[in-house]
């Protein structure tokens, strides 16, 4: 990278301290939201959407609760014409909702967007020049003066247009590349703009300032906002709004810290689609502030289906690993993780009104509409015996003792090791079975009765290697009298004998489930399992598996 130096930054600071931001630990309240998804998104897509997609994204706007929508540019092209008439001609925008459309400082253009707007009950105009020092002396080749001239001459043509319009009708001025521009300029010329326009409290006008290109590390546009708010004039009169772009990776940042600065409102798009990298993400932003308890005043209780009609429609793809709504962003394959989800998890059954603090999730996915099982954890070579558990436990009811769990988890590992890819829960449950239920070979279970004189005394009927055959055995309990009539008869040595049951409850009635685990002389530990409608035919199972695995 030989030719770092042939750059130079290219914004500007306040002349001033502008940093009261810095002191602000979180954002108190949700800004208003203004969806761009219709222009500046649609503008960067390879296949712009259609009429009827553009009308069905609308409507899914409108059912998340957005408020404000920019539907487009009328006079850009008679697509975007018909839109927005087709929006107001079959009274598809709800009273508490605010259409927005975007218009250059040129009376023409101005004209049109008037006329597209015949009818409307709530409408905001949005003029924008470009003032920046690149653009201006490279694009237009203007003076400052010239450049005010435009947006002036702009505003003054808004203000006549609108007195033909019955509806209410907003004003919103942005300085196009704002970030570009010298600060004292961005705040003559927005306040030349709102001079003609003399807003009051009870008719507010927008002036938004935007990362058209971001430039800067996010504390500088941070410091830029705060600046512009405490010396606009008229600021009670005004609605101090952003626009950050990604081109630097920190649009949601840029947001976040415009706010603490003073914004009031934020224009962005779903999942940040727009030119180059793109808009603001207004989804995660809208988490962000969930997260910290905070409504975002927005519904995304169903992220995966928002996310599905987004992808249909804009033909854009949400990657795996986006903030919320990537495929994978909830999941742990790592063992660690998934052990301290799980625990997390577990933890908090049966407790009610705790605040949400479980390890690695940092809100609870259920609320956006995603699963724990299948989403929160997935199983590779990397997993480990608490993931693997949880999910058996989650879906199919096992409740692994802890030993137990880790000799299963090397299992399942290796499997997933050999092959290369990921274990589903089906695959696991399979693994499972096959290798710890009711195991029949080289020994098989037939039956058992007893008789209790001193302690007890058995006789358990198996076929082994399919020769039918009956041991005797005694011992202080039923199981531990099988136990030593196995031991005697097949002339093999175990200990520590480790026994859990409980009733395995998740799609399978009352059936009873049993864990056992045998020590080996040379320490080797081996594990079965026994499943039956009575209990304690269920642990003999669960015993001779162990066995199985012990004596193949």
């Amino acid at each position: 990278m030989r030719n770092y130096d042939k750059y130079a930054r290219g914004y500007f600071m306040p002349p001033e301290p502008s940093l009261n931001w810095t002191r602000k630990e979180y954002i108190e309240e949700a800004p208003a939201w203004c969806s761009v998804d219709l222009r500046d998104g649609n503008q960067a897509l390879i296949v712009p959407m259609s009429l009827e997609e553009k009308l069905e994204f609308f409507q899914m706007l409108v059912r998340l609760g957005f408020k404000e929508i920019e539907v487009g540019f009328p006079a850009a092209s008679e697509t975007e014409f018909a839109f927005l008439r087709a929006l107001i001609e079959q009274n598809l925008i709800p009273d508490d909702v605010t259409i927005q459309v975007l218009t250059q400082s040129r009376e023409h253009i101005i004209a049109k967007t008037f006329e597209s707007l015949q009818g409307v009950k709530n409408a905001v105009v949005h003029l924008y020049n470009s003032t920046s020092v690149a653009q201006r002396e490279q694009v237009f080749r203007k003076s400052k003066e010239e450049i005010v001239d435009i947006a002036v001459t702009g505003a003054k043509l808004l203000k006549e247009h609108a007195k033909e319009i019955e509806g209410n009708i907003q004003f919103e001025y942005s300085p196009e590349s704002f970030t570009g521009t010298e600060i004292e300029f961005a705040l003559e010329i927005c306040n030349r703009v709102l001079d003609v326009w003399q807003p009051t409290p009870d008719h507010k006008v927008i002036v938004n300032l935007p990362a058209t290109v971001s430039m800067s590390m996010p504390h500088v546009y941070a410091s830029q906002i705060e600046y512009m708010s405490n010396h606009l004039k008229y600021r009670d009169s005004v609605i101090l709004s952003v626009h950050p772009h990604n081109d630097r990776g920190t649009g949601i940042a840029d947001a976040e810290f415009g706010v603490l600065a003073g914004a009031q409102r934020v224009e962005g798009t779903l999942f940040g689609n727009g030119e180059r990298t793109g808009n603001v993400d207004i989804v995660t932003l809208a988490l962000n502030l969930y997260s910290h308890g905070v409504d975002p005043k927005l519904n995304l209780e169903n992220l995966p289906e928002i996310q599905a009609a987004y992808e249909r429609l804009t033909r854009m793809r949400v990657g795996e690993r986006h903030p919320y709504a990537g495929e994978l962003v909830f999941t742990a394959f790592s063992g660690s993780h998934q052990d301290a989800i799980a625990k997390g998890l577990n933890w908090r059954e049966g407790k009610d009104n705790l605040i949400w603090s479980v390890p690695y999730l940092p809100i609870d996915p259920k609320d956006i509409g995603r699963e724990y099982e299948g989403d929160i954890i997935r199983i590779n070579s990397q997993s480990g015996k608490g993931g693997i558990g949880y999910l058996l436990q989650q879906k199919y009811g096992f409740d692994l003792p802890p030993k137990m769990r880790e000799n299963f988890g090397y299992c399942v590992k290796s499997v997933s090791d050999r092959l290369h890819k990921e274990i589903s829960s089906e695959e696991i449950y399979d693994i499972f079975v096959e290798e710890y239920v009711n195991i029949q070979s080289p020994l098989e279970f037939v039956n058992f009765h007893f008789e209790q004189q001193e302690g007890y005394q058995t006789v358990v009927t198996v076929r082994l290697n399919g020769e039918r055959q009956e041991f005797k055995g005694s011992g202080n309990g039923r199981l531990d009298a099988i136990s030593q009539a196995l031991q005697q008869n097949l002339n093999v040595s175990y200990a520590n004998l480790k026994y859990t049951e409980h009733a395995l409850e998740v799609g399978s009635g009352s059936r009873a489930i049993s864990y056992i685990g045998i020590t080996a002389s040379d320490g080797t530990e081996y594990w079965g399992c026994g499943i039956d409608a009575d209990i304690m035919t269920s642990s003999v199972k669960a015993l001779v598996s162990a066995v199985n695995k012990m004596i193949r």
